[in-house]
């Protein structure tokens, strides 16, 4: 049991949210089925099918106990505990625990066989062990094929996935347009850990031919996911630089002086504040689902939930909203109950923009695809509490640049208020407000067309004036 000892103890420290790169995924597909073939191998015995994973398991555990996370804490109940499972100790035990355990039967087979490679063709023949090796060899092929693209004709064209440094870290970048003269527009997605590729792709393509549209995947999410760690550097700050580095490369890529900067619900607040910081650096700033203080906002809304659920006799609802009380949460499992029920308390947007078209999207590989969920979970439960405090009203009382900002006319009613109290104070070259009728939160999904009308016929024209 030496083997897996040491493979667990080496993956801990190196890799302790699991593999997060093909590369990764690869070598500990590859290592464990070496390690699970020495382990049965030595033993001499299938029991090393058991024991070796368990090991390995046991080390892999206790050594990355540092590491912080849904995807990595105590498994929990409920919807988002089961996807942190999945997405986090299920994955990885595709990764490593199941190539150990073929790679232990062969071992062991071969050892007590005494007859060689031929033995170990016929064991792999049998029904179970075939299957098994089949499903390894699969994952392997699956997790190295790489995340791409359509292609844009034409002599000035692009369209990339690219990875851009920000400090210490990395950051995916998708960038598309049909002319590089264009103006350049920064997309920032709004989750903590968001990474919403699938969606632009799939509804905003025709701001492809207007401007070059990079579109970023935020610290922890999606092609950003193995750049999470440390955790502890992951706040507001981090962000609004993030959101700046990819500016200014995508003024030095293009030769821009300035680009526009569209950010989407969370990603609003660091937006703003980069907006703030360096104000050179871009035409103009779009706030859509605009947050402002997003704390005030939890309170209101878990308010209005729990009357909901008590007035439509959602006992389950009203439960769970009454055992973990009203936020602000240390983690995001407190506001699971309010966030799923989000859509049928207030009965906001078509469903449009959401996560399933970033995983149906070929701009994410198949570990990229995991990690939408992973970051999603693990960078909202460290960022979140660090935001939640954020009030621009008092943070941000002018900005030096056209400010424009679109609601769907179903926003979350308390969304809307801090926003009302902001923008009525909020000092600006100029600054608009529109509203999308049949639209919720993800407005610019839902209503693409609309959205991008206001955004060519307004925002654009109005930046190349100013």
């Amino acid at each position: 049991m030496l083997a897996p000892l040491v493979w667990g103890a080496v993956a801990g420290v190196s890799t302790p949210r699991g593999p997060l790169t093909p590369a990764a995924a690869l070598t500990s597909i590859g290592l464990s089925l070496v390690v699970g073939g020495v382990a049965g191998y030595l033993a001499r015995s299938r029991w090393a099918m058991i024991a070796a994973p368990a090991v390995f398991a046991m080390v892999f555990e206790i050594v990355r106990t540092g590491a912080e996370g849904p995807s990595v804490d105590a498994p929990q109940g409920g919807l988002f505990g089961v996807l942190a499972f999945l997405a986090g100790r299920g994955v990885h035990g595709l990764l490593a625990l199941l190539p150990m355990l073929v790679g232990a039967t062969c071992g062991a087979g071969l050892a007590r066989s005494g007859q060689g490679a031929g033995r170990v063709r016929r064991l792999l023949g049998r029904t179970l062990i075939g299957v098994l090796a089949m499903i390894v060899a699969v994952l392997a092929i699956s997790v190295a094929l790489p995340a791409s693209t359509a292609p844009i004709t034409g002599e000035r064209a692009v369209a990339e996935l690219t990875a851009i440094p920000s400090g210490s870290h990395g950051l995916g970048l998708m960038i598309r347009g049909r002319d590089t003269a264009k103006p350049v527009l920064l997309f920032v997605p709004g989750a903590p850990g968001a990474a919403e590729r699938g969606a632009v792709r799939r509804h905003l393509s025709a701001l492809e031919d207007h401007v070059v549209v990079a579109t970023l995947d935020r610290r922890g999410g999606g092609s950003s996911y193995p750049t999470l760690e440390p955790t502890a550097t992951l706040t507001p700050a981090s962000e609004t630089g993030d959101i700046l580095a990819a500016a200014n490369y995508l003024r030095t890529r293009f030769g821009k002086d300035r680009i526009y900067l569209l950010a989407h619900s969370g990603g609003t607040l660091p937006a703003v504040l980069a907006v703030q910081r360096r104000p050179e650096l871009f035409h103009a700033y779009v706030g859509v689902g605009q947050a402002v203080n997003t704390g005030a906002a939890d309170r209101v809304q878990y308010a209005d939930t729990l009357t909901w659920a008590r007035g439509h006799r959602d006992r389950d609802l009203a439960a769970a909203l009454e055992a973990v009380g009203p936020p602000p949460y240390a983690g995001m499992y407190g506001y699971e109950p309010m966030l799923l029920a989000e859509s049928k308390v207030y009965a906001t947007g078509n469903g449009q923009g959401g996560l399933d078209e970033s995983l149906a999207a070929p701009e994410y590989s198949l570990l990229d695809k995991v990690h939408l969920v992973t970051g999603f979970l693990d960078a909202y439960d460290r960022y979140y509490p660090r935001a939640r405090d954020l009030d621009l009203r008092a943070r941000v009382p002018r900005l030096a640049v056209p400010a424009y900002f679109i609601d769907g006319a179903d926003e979350v009613p308390a969304r809307s208020r801090l926003l009302d109290d902001w923008y009525a104070t909020l000092l600006a070259p100029h600054k608009e407000r529109a509203v999308l009728p049949g639209a919720g939160h993800r407005s610019l999904f839902e209503q693409p067309d609309r959205f991008t009308d206001l955004l060519v016929g307004r925002v654009l024209a109005t930046g190349v004036r100013t």
